[in-house]
Protein backbone atom coordinates (compact mmCIF):
# COMPACT_ATOMS: atom_id res chain seq x y z
CA UNK A 1 0.00 0.00 0.00
CA UNK A 2 1.37 3.37 -0.72
CA UNK A 3 2.02 6.50 2.37
CA UNK A 4 -0.74 8.93 1.48
CA UNK A 5 0.72 12.40 2.04
CA UNK A 6 0.55 13.86 5.94
CA UNK A 7 -1.70 16.93 6.47
CA UNK A 8 1.34 18.23 8.01
CA UNK A 9 2.53 19.33 4.48
CA UNK A 10 -0.72 21.27 3.64
CA UNK A 11 0.81 24.67 3.91
CA UNK A 12 3.54 23.74 2.31
CA UNK A 13 1.54 22.05 -0.46
CA UNK A 14 -0.19 25.42 -1.13
CA UNK A 15 2.52 27.50 -1.47
CA UNK A 16 3.86 25.46 -3.85
CA UNK A 17 0.50 24.67 -5.93
CA UNK A 18 -0.66 28.49 -5.94
CA UNK A 19 2.77 30.49 -6.70
CA UNK A 20 2.47 34.15 -7.74
CA UNK A 21 2.97 35.27 -11.49
CA UNK A 22 6.06 37.35 -12.79
CA UNK A 23 5.75 40.90 -13.58
CA UNK A 24 5.40 41.25 -17.29
CA UNK A 25 5.31 45.05 -17.32
CA UNK A 26 8.47 44.99 -15.30
CA UNK A 27 10.33 43.16 -17.97
CA UNK A 28 9.19 45.62 -20.51
CA UNK A 29 10.33 48.28 -18.60
CA UNK A 30 13.75 46.79 -18.61
CA UNK A 31 13.64 46.06 -22.04
CA UNK A 32 12.78 49.66 -23.01
CA UNK A 33 15.76 50.97 -21.59
CA UNK A 34 17.95 48.45 -22.61
CA UNK A 35 17.12 49.61 -26.38
CA UNK A 36 18.37 52.92 -25.42
CA UNK A 37 21.87 51.89 -24.26
CA UNK A 38 24.82 52.51 -26.85
CA UNK A 39 25.69 48.94 -27.89
CA UNK A 40 23.68 46.17 -30.44
CA UNK A 41 20.65 44.78 -29.58
CA UNK A 42 21.00 41.54 -27.60
CA UNK A 43 25.00 42.11 -27.20
CA UNK A 44 25.40 41.54 -23.90
CA UNK A 45 23.93 37.98 -24.27
CA UNK A 46 22.53 36.49 -20.77
CA UNK A 47 23.81 39.92 -19.04
CA UNK A 48 20.44 41.33 -20.35
CA UNK A 49 17.75 38.45 -19.33
CA UNK A 50 19.28 38.30 -15.88
CA UNK A 51 18.39 41.87 -15.65
CA UNK A 52 14.60 41.00 -17.22
CA UNK A 53 14.73 37.92 -14.18
CA UNK A 54 15.45 40.82 -11.29
CA UNK A 55 12.40 42.73 -12.35
CA UNK A 56 10.12 39.75 -13.75
CA UNK A 57 10.42 38.52 -10.12
CA UNK A 58 11.00 41.53 -8.11
CA UNK A 59 7.91 43.32 -9.70
CA UNK A 60 10.17 46.10 -10.39
CA UNK A 61 10.92 48.32 -13.33
CA UNK A 62 14.06 49.72 -12.08
CA UNK A 63 15.22 46.31 -10.00
CA UNK A 64 17.34 46.50 -7.39
CA UNK A 65 20.63 44.46 -5.80
CA UNK A 66 20.39 46.62 -2.17
CA UNK A 67 20.47 43.77 -0.23
CA UNK A 68 21.69 40.64 -1.97
CA UNK A 69 21.88 37.19 0.74
CA UNK A 70 23.83 34.50 0.31
CA UNK A 71 22.27 31.44 2.81
CA UNK A 72 23.90 28.11 3.72
CA UNK A 73 22.02 25.57 5.39
CA UNK A 74 23.84 22.91 7.21
CA UNK A 75 22.60 19.32 8.76
CA UNK A 76 24.41 16.09 9.11
CA UNK A 77 22.96 12.60 8.24
CA UNK A 78 23.00 9.36 9.43
CA UNK A 79 23.89 7.47 6.18
CA UNK A 80 27.34 9.05 6.91
CA UNK A 81 27.36 5.55 8.94
CA UNK A 82 27.88 3.85 5.99
CA UNK A 83 31.15 5.17 4.97
CA UNK A 84 29.55 7.16 2.07
CA UNK A 85 31.64 10.65 2.51
CA UNK A 86 36.06 11.19 2.68
CA UNK A 87 35.67 13.01 5.88
CA UNK A 88 33.72 12.79 8.95
CA UNK A 89 30.26 14.24 10.14
CA UNK A 90 32.11 16.35 12.76
CA UNK A 91 33.68 18.33 9.63
CA UNK A 92 30.25 19.77 9.21
CA UNK A 93 29.73 21.95 12.59
CA UNK A 94 34.18 22.75 11.86
CA UNK A 95 33.07 24.07 8.54
CA UNK A 96 30.19 26.44 9.99
CA UNK A 97 32.50 27.86 12.31
CA UNK A 98 34.73 28.71 9.16
CA UNK A 99 31.96 30.14 7.28
CA UNK A 100 31.41 32.41 10.25
CA UNK A 101 34.96 33.08 10.81
CA UNK A 102 35.33 34.37 7.38
CA UNK A 103 38.06 31.90 6.38
CA UNK A 104 36.48 29.85 4.05
CA UNK A 105 35.66 30.50 0.13
CA UNK A 106 31.93 31.55 0.37
CA UNK A 107 33.60 33.68 3.39
CA UNK A 108 35.95 35.67 1.09
CA UNK A 109 33.59 35.55 -2.17
CA UNK A 110 30.91 37.67 0.03
CA UNK A 111 33.02 39.77 1.76
CA UNK A 112 34.67 40.30 -1.55
CA UNK A 113 31.90 41.36 -3.31
CA UNK A 114 29.57 42.70 -0.51
CA UNK A 115 26.96 39.75 -0.40
CA UNK A 116 25.51 39.40 2.80
CA UNK A 117 26.37 36.02 4.31
CA UNK A 118 23.80 34.20 6.41
CA UNK A 119 24.84 30.61 7.99
CA UNK A 120 21.82 28.00 9.53
CA UNK A 121 22.69 25.28 11.88
CA UNK A 122 19.79 22.42 11.12
CA UNK A 123 20.42 20.41 14.76
CA UNK A 124 24.00 19.07 13.69
CA UNK A 125 24.43 17.36 16.83
CA UNK A 126 21.26 15.15 15.97
CA UNK A 127 21.86 13.69 12.25
CA UNK A 128 18.96 12.67 9.97
CA UNK A 129 18.33 9.11 10.44
CA UNK A 130 20.40 6.56 7.91
CA UNK A 131 18.35 6.16 5.35
CA UNK A 132 19.48 2.89 4.46
CA UNK A 133 17.29 1.80 7.30
CA UNK A 134 14.75 4.14 8.65
CA UNK A 135 13.42 7.80 7.48
CA UNK A 136 15.66 10.02 7.07
CA UNK A 137 13.03 13.14 8.88
CA UNK A 138 9.43 12.19 10.13
CA UNK A 139 6.96 14.39 8.53
CA UNK A 140 6.28 16.69 11.20
CA UNK A 141 10.16 17.48 11.51
CA UNK A 142 10.06 17.89 7.84
CA UNK A 143 7.11 20.16 7.71
CA UNK A 144 8.73 22.15 10.65
CA UNK A 145 12.06 22.82 8.66
CA UNK A 146 10.73 23.35 5.86
CA UNK A 147 8.72 26.17 7.53
CA UNK A 148 11.86 26.92 9.33
CA UNK A 149 13.96 27.60 6.28
CA UNK A 150 11.13 30.08 5.08
CA UNK A 151 12.63 32.73 7.52
CA UNK A 152 15.83 33.12 5.26
CA UNK A 153 14.45 36.16 4.02
CA UNK A 154 13.27 37.97 7.28
CA UNK A 155 15.91 40.20 6.06
CA UNK A 156 14.19 41.25 3.30
CA UNK A 157 16.84 40.25 0.35
CA UNK A 158 16.34 41.71 -3.42
CA UNK A 159 18.24 38.20 -3.99
CA UNK A 160 19.09 35.00 -2.02
CA UNK A 161 21.16 32.69 -3.10
CA UNK A 162 20.99 28.92 -1.23
CA UNK A 163 23.67 27.09 -0.45
CA UNK A 164 24.19 23.88 1.84
CA UNK A 165 26.75 22.23 4.06
CA UNK A 166 26.75 18.92 5.09
CA UNK A 167 29.22 15.59 5.29
CA UNK A 168 27.26 12.83 3.10
CA UNK A 169 25.28 15.13 1.75
CA UNK A 170 25.70 14.31 -1.95
CA UNK A 171 24.61 10.50 -1.53
CA UNK A 172 21.45 12.21 0.31
CA UNK A 173 20.58 14.47 -3.23
CA UNK A 174 21.30 11.39 -5.27
CA UNK A 175 18.80 9.81 -3.91
CA UNK A 176 16.74 12.06 -3.92
CA UNK A 177 16.99 12.50 -7.83
CA UNK A 178 17.09 8.88 -8.31
CA UNK A 179 13.33 8.44 -6.21
CA UNK A 180 12.05 11.81 -8.28
CA UNK A 181 13.42 11.43 -12.04
CA UNK A 182 14.39 7.35 -12.07
CA UNK A 183 17.73 5.41 -12.21
CA UNK A 184 20.08 3.33 -9.73
CA UNK A 185 22.34 5.02 -6.88
CA UNK A 186 25.21 4.39 -9.98
CA UNK A 187 23.54 7.25 -12.36
CA UNK A 188 23.31 9.72 -9.54
CA UNK A 189 26.34 9.47 -7.47
CA UNK A 190 29.71 11.56 -7.89
CA UNK A 191 32.83 11.91 -6.18
CA UNK A 192 31.39 14.19 -3.71
CA UNK A 193 34.19 15.45 -1.30
CA UNK A 194 36.76 13.21 -3.07
CA UNK A 195 35.58 9.35 -2.17
CA UNK A 196 37.85 6.42 -3.89
CA UNK A 197 36.70 3.98 -5.64
CA UNK A 198 35.07 1.77 -3.59
CA UNK A 199 33.82 5.03 -1.39
CA UNK A 200 31.64 5.21 -5.14
CA UNK A 201 30.67 2.00 -4.83
CA UNK A 202 29.39 2.62 -1.15
CA UNK A 203 27.32 5.52 -2.32
CA UNK A 204 25.57 3.89 -5.00
CA UNK A 205 24.96 1.49 -2.83
CA UNK A 206 23.35 3.06 -0.53
CA UNK A 207 21.23 4.88 -2.27
CA UNK A 208 19.75 1.46 -3.68
CA UNK A 209 19.51 0.26 -0.33
CA UNK A 210 17.40 3.15 0.75
CA UNK A 211 15.01 3.26 -2.53
CA UNK A 212 14.53 -0.23 -2.31
CA UNK A 213 13.64 0.27 1.96
CA UNK A 214 11.54 2.80 0.92
CA UNK A 215 10.18 1.83 -2.07
CA UNK A 216 6.09 1.77 -1.14
CA UNK A 217 6.60 4.92 0.38
CA UNK A 218 8.28 7.50 -1.98
CA UNK A 219 4.54 8.18 -3.67
CA UNK A 220 4.77 11.77 -3.25
CA UNK A 221 7.71 14.48 -3.96
CA UNK A 222 7.28 15.72 -0.13
CA UNK A 223 7.68 12.28 1.07
CA UNK A 224 10.58 11.80 -0.67
CA UNK A 225 12.12 14.35 0.74
CA UNK A 226 11.02 13.13 4.31
CA UNK A 227 12.43 9.57 3.70
CA UNK A 228 15.59 10.12 1.71
CA UNK A 229 16.61 13.87 2.26
CA UNK A 230 18.01 16.06 5.14
CA UNK A 231 17.28 19.22 6.82
CA UNK A 232 19.07 21.61 4.53
CA UNK A 233 17.41 20.58 1.67
CA UNK A 234 13.92 20.57 3.76
CA UNK A 235 15.20 24.45 4.77
CA UNK A 236 16.30 25.58 1.18
CA UNK A 237 13.01 24.50 -0.15
CA UNK A 238 11.09 26.25 2.73
CA UNK A 239 13.72 29.29 1.19
CA UNK A 240 13.15 29.19 -2.27
CA UNK A 241 9.28 29.13 -1.50
CA UNK A 242 8.79 31.93 0.61
CA UNK A 243 11.09 34.01 -1.59
CA UNK A 244 8.80 33.10 -4.55
CA UNK A 245 6.07 34.66 -2.57
CA UNK A 246 7.77 37.53 -1.45
CA UNK A 247 9.49 38.35 -4.69
CA UNK A 248 12.58 37.75 -4.09
CA UNK A 249 14.59 36.14 -7.22
CA UNK A 250 16.73 33.50 -6.11
CA UNK A 251 20.09 32.07 -7.28
CA UNK A 252 20.25 27.99 -6.93
CA UNK A 253 23.87 26.39 -6.20
CA UNK A 254 24.67 23.61 -6.86
CA UNK A 255 24.41 19.45 -6.88
CA UNK A 256 22.75 19.57 -3.44
CA UNK A 257 20.91 22.79 -3.46
CA UNK A 258 19.53 21.87 -6.65
CA UNK A 259 17.50 18.36 -4.99
CA UNK A 260 15.51 21.18 -3.07
CA UNK A 261 14.23 22.90 -6.36
CA UNK A 262 13.90 19.53 -8.04
CA UNK A 263 11.23 18.67 -5.28
CA UNK A 264 9.25 21.69 -5.68
CA UNK A 265 9.71 21.29 -9.83
CA UNK A 266 8.10 17.57 -9.20
CA UNK A 267 4.79 18.87 -7.79
CA UNK A 268 5.14 22.13 -9.51
CA UNK A 269 7.69 23.09 -12.65
CA UNK A 270 6.31 26.69 -12.48
CA UNK A 271 7.11 26.73 -8.81
CA UNK A 272 10.76 27.39 -9.68
CA UNK A 273 10.74 29.76 -12.40
CA UNK A 274 11.80 32.56 -10.26
CA UNK A 275 15.18 30.67 -9.77
CA UNK A 276 18.54 30.97 -11.23
CA UNK A 277 20.63 27.73 -11.41
CA UNK A 278 24.29 29.60 -10.55
CA UNK A 279 26.40 26.98 -12.17
CA UNK A 280 26.79 23.19 -13.67
CA UNK A 281 28.52 21.56 -11.00
CA UNK A 282 31.36 19.26 -11.55
CA UNK A 283 29.65 16.69 -9.44
CA UNK A 284 28.85 14.22 -11.98
CA UNK A 285 25.15 14.04 -12.38
CA UNK A 286 24.36 17.38 -11.97
CA UNK A 287 23.98 18.42 -15.51
CA UNK A 288 21.51 15.24 -15.74
CA UNK A 289 19.31 16.41 -13.00
CA UNK A 290 19.36 20.45 -14.64
CA UNK A 291 18.30 18.46 -17.73
CA UNK A 292 15.26 16.83 -16.18
CA UNK A 293 13.66 19.88 -15.64
CA UNK A 294 14.27 21.39 -18.60
CA UNK A 295 17.21 24.31 -16.90
CA UNK A 296 20.52 24.85 -17.22
CA UNK A 297 23.16 26.42 -14.96
CA UNK A 298 24.47 30.16 -16.00
CA UNK A 299 28.72 29.31 -14.88
CA UNK A 300 30.13 26.27 -15.58
CA UNK A 301 33.66 26.44 -13.76
CA UNK A 302 34.24 23.11 -12.94
CA UNK A 303 33.12 23.77 -10.03
CA UNK A 304 31.90 21.03 -6.88
CA UNK A 305 32.23 23.16 -3.37
CA UNK A 306 28.84 23.87 -2.66
CA UNK A 307 28.79 26.32 0.07
CA UNK A 308 26.37 28.72 -1.78
CA UNK A 309 30.11 29.03 -4.03
CA UNK A 310 28.74 29.13 -7.26
CA UNK A 311 25.20 31.12 -6.50
CA UNK A 312 27.17 33.68 -4.86
CA UNK A 313 29.69 33.68 -8.31
CA UNK A 314 26.79 33.93 -10.37
CA UNK A 315 25.26 36.80 -8.08
CA UNK A 316 28.91 38.27 -9.01
CA UNK A 317 27.49 38.44 -12.46
CA UNK A 318 24.09 39.46 -11.31
CA UNK A 319 25.41 42.26 -9.86
CA UNK A 320 27.57 43.50 -13.00
CA UNK A 321 24.48 42.93 -15.44
CA UNK A 322 22.70 45.56 -13.28
CA UNK A 323 24.74 47.83 -13.44
CA UNK A 324 25.92 48.27 -17.24
CA UNK A 325 22.05 47.88 -17.24
CA UNK A 326 21.79 51.35 -14.75
CA UNK A 327 25.06 53.30 -15.55
CA UNK A 328 25.73 52.21 -19.05
CA UNK A 329 24.91 55.84 -21.37
CA UNK A 330 22.04 55.87 -23.76
CA UNK A 331 22.33 56.78 -27.01
CA UNK A 332 20.93 60.40 -26.64
CA UNK A 333 23.48 60.76 -23.27
CA UNK A 334 26.30 59.96 -25.01
CA UNK A 335 25.58 62.06 -28.59
CA UNK A 336 26.06 58.46 -30.07
CA UNK A 337 23.97 58.03 -33.67
CA UNK A 338 21.46 54.87 -33.18
CA UNK A 339 21.25 52.03 -35.64
CA UNK A 340 20.83 52.60 -39.28
CA UNK A 341 17.03 52.49 -40.47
Amino acid sequence: MSAPLNPAYSDVLDLILTVPDGDEAAVAAVRERDAQLTKPPGSLGELERLVEHLARWQGKPRPTLDNPMVTIFAGNHGVTDQGVSAFPREVTAQMVANFTNGGAAISRICALHELNLRVFELALELPTGDMTREPALDDRMCAATIAYGMEAIAGRPDLICIGEMGIGNTTVAAAVYAALFGGTGADWVGRGTGVDDAGLARKADAVDRALAFHKNELTHPLNILARLGGREIAAMLGALLAARHQKIPVIVDGFVATSAAAIAYAINPEAIDHCIFGHTSAESAHARALAAMDRKGLLDLGMRLGEGSGAALAAVVTKTALDLHNTMATFAEAAVSGKSA
